[in-house]
């Protein structure tokens, strides 16, 4: 099986660091770790990526294509603002999940619109780094054929 793609986008390199009563203390490291063990529990392999640049996150989802076999994506600060992150999502056949640390419903006006939500499978936020593994558990199940 081609390994679930993960990919985190602007700022996230700075978790644990920037704003830690939002995003919590866990560092990116921290997060793909725990990816990393869970990977293993669930008998899946996982590709993790970080990224502070809008085409490369594209250039990444259009790899998905043919390279993974569902794409995990915590699109930060471009959730609210990419049309091209959007069509890149849509452009994919395999599963996708978007992903939030904080819960961004209950955050300024403008963080409450994603692009991605309306063309992803699913979208897990609110629950910290657990938002992560919530979305491999899914993931895992949408490959294997079952519904979460």
């Amino acid at each position: 099986m081609k390994p679930i793609l993960v990919l985190n986008g602007p700022n996230l390199n700075l978790l644990g660091k920037r704003q830690p009563e939002i995003y919590g203390s866990a560092t990116l490291d921290d997060v793909n770790e725990a990816i990393a063990r869970l990977a293993g529990e669930l008998n899946v392999s996982v590709d993790c990526r970080q990224s502070n640049h809008e085409g490369q996150l594209v250039d990444w989802l259009h790899e998905a294509r043919e390279g993974a076999s569902a794409v995990i994506i915590n699109a930060g600060a471009y959730t609210h603002t990419s049309i091209a992150l959007r069509d890149a999502v849509l452009a994919l056949s395999v599963p996708v999940i978007e992903v939030h640390l904080s819960n961004i419903y209950a955050r300024d006006e403008f963080r409450k619109h994603s692009y991605l939500s309306g063309v992803v499978h699913g979208t897990i936020a609110g629950f910290g780094v657990q938002s992560y593994l919530l979305a491999l558990r899914a993931t895992q199940l949408l490959v294997s054929g079952s519904k979460p």
